[in-house]
């Protein structure tokens, strides 16, 4: 067993310093991605820095009629609360489409987007994985794939990004704080992701000591969204392919759309090409295939996960039709 210090800093200035001053140290909230990792010795921290009693669980609207959710909000709270419910039913169905009520009642805000992939090389110590450690192969080319990325992959990681939550927050255009030795920035959640290239091993562009503070989240504008996530049962299990949209109708026309897919890379993929499309364009079946062939042109699936490309296809196409019936009912 490997021993680590434990910590329970008082104020985010001091997690962060805790940890700056760690180069072994980690942030732990609720645990339930940590812990898994602790356990399976997927990472191994001498300092544990807990955060989860900082004062960061407020759900707040505003100045500008959009959402503040702090770090340390629960998935279960985010997911009932009156205002996610009814202006932002995407983040909503997001949320409870994501693991178990318990899991949801323990997983925070930011540790949902934190979240490591969920492939079964990374997690098995005996099996080489450039995302666990640098260098040593990707297991999974020539392997299980199921579940891996179609869009975006490279040689060196075909891993897909697990969360709901952040597919939903991509397609609100929100945005993080965070806070580090240097002081505070915003990172648009678009931004906060990268794509495995050739540095598997680093999911987002934050730096070590970063600390996410919260997640804003724009004024709605009227838009129709909803979350449809597509899986091998019905509950507890991460997405084959999903789909977050938040669309406007007005005129006959689409004058508003925002699309983001989950399941299929290595990031939660923001659907600019099916966007470019659908903009100005009168709904219906015909152009919402067009978007969808549009999107996935680059598509490059595995041995095994072939299926995922005319799954997505149809999954993104009766999302549209979905959003479509209720902007102009």
């Amino acid at each position: 067993m490997k021993t680590f210090r434990y910590e329970t800093p008082t104020d985010p200035a001091a997690a962060v310093a805790a940890v700056a001053g760690h180069p072994g140290a980690a942030y732990l909230a609720g645990g339930t991605n940590l812990v898994d990792h602790l356990k399976l010795g997927v990472t191994a921290p001498d300092v544990l820095v807990d955060v989860s009693r900082l004062p960061l669980d407020v759900v707040a609207e505003t100045a500008e009629g959009g959402l503040r959710v702090g770090a340390n909000v629960r998935n279960s709270d985010l997911a009932a609360h009156p205002i996610v419910r009814r202006r932002y039913p995407v983040l909503s169905r997001a949320l409870l489409a994501g693991a178990s009520p318990q899991l949801r009642n323990m997983a925070t805000t930011a540790g949902n987007l934190l979240q490591r992939t969920r492939c079964v090389y990374f997690r098995d110590l005996s099996t080489p994985c450039n995302k666990r450690a640098p260098g040593s192969g990707c297991t999974a080319l020539g392997g299980y794939t199921r579940y891996h990325a179609v869009l975006g992959a490279s040689e060196h990681c075909v891993a897909t990004h697990p969360s709901d939550m952040a597919v939903a927050l991509l397609a609100l255009d929100a945005e993080v704080t965070v806070l580090g030795a240097q002081g505070e920035r915003c990172i648009p959640v678009e931004q906060l992701y990268r794509l495995p290239g050739d540095s598997p091993e680093r999911d987002t562009v934050l730096e070590r000591e970063e600390l996410i503070l919260d997640v804003e989240i724009p004024a709605p504008e009227g838009a129709v969204s909803t979350y449809r996530k597509v899986r091998d049962r019905a509950s507890y299990a991460f997405a084959l392919v999903s789909v977050a949209a938040d669309l406007t109708v007005a005129d006959g026309l689409i004058t508003g759309c925002r699309i983001a897919l989950g399941g299929v890379a290595h990031r939660p993929w923001r659907a600019h090409r099916a966007e470019h499309v659908l903009l100005g364009s009168a709904p219906g079946d015909a152009v919402f295939a067009a978007a969808a062939d549009a999107e996935l042109a680059d598509a490059r699936p595995l041995d095994g996960n072939e299926f995922k490309v005319p799954l997505l296809r149809r999954t993104l196409v009766s999302v549209l039709r979905e959003l479509t019936s209720e902007a102009v009912a």
